[in-house]
């Protein structure tokens, strides 16, 4: 499980989140290690860079980390959870353009294969339109 690149699915919805990663799961299998995180911390809808950082370290592998986010804000702050991280990590975890729950499949199925955390992040990319 840890030779594949991680997968971090963040969403303003804890729902939307839980649901495209049980369809990861199930589509994918458990090779790579997934995490998700949505919703703010009084439970409304938002994210959160503190568990943005707890996802990225429960998907956390030596290849790195792909992140899937809904909208804007979450990019923002996974962006800033990013920026947290220690400076040997920083350069091994991504934000991924890709619409969330096709790109985390994509992204997933692409980590299975061994793909380093380019080729996850560029084929989850080929999905955005252009």
């Amino acid at each position: 499980m840890t030779d594949c690149v991680g997968i971090v699915i963040v969403s303003h919805s804890p729902l939307v989140a839980e649901g495209a990663a049980d369809m990861v799961r199930q589509m994918v299998g458990d090779e790579v290690r997934l995490a998700w995180c949505g919703g703010d911390p009084d439970g409304g809808l938002g994210t959160s860079v503190g568990a943005i950082l707890e996802a990225i370290d429960r998907a956390w592998t030596e290849k790195g980390v792909a992140i899937l986010v809904d909208l804007g804000g979450a990019e923002t702050n996974s962006e800033m959870a990013i920026e947290m991280l220690p400076e040997d990590r920083q350069g091994r975890v991504v934000v991924c353009n890709a619409p969330i729950v096709e790109g985390a499949v994509m992204a997933a199925t692409e980590a299975s294969g061994g793909a380093t955390l380019d080729q996850v992040r560029r084929t989850a990319e080929e999905l955005s339109p252009h």
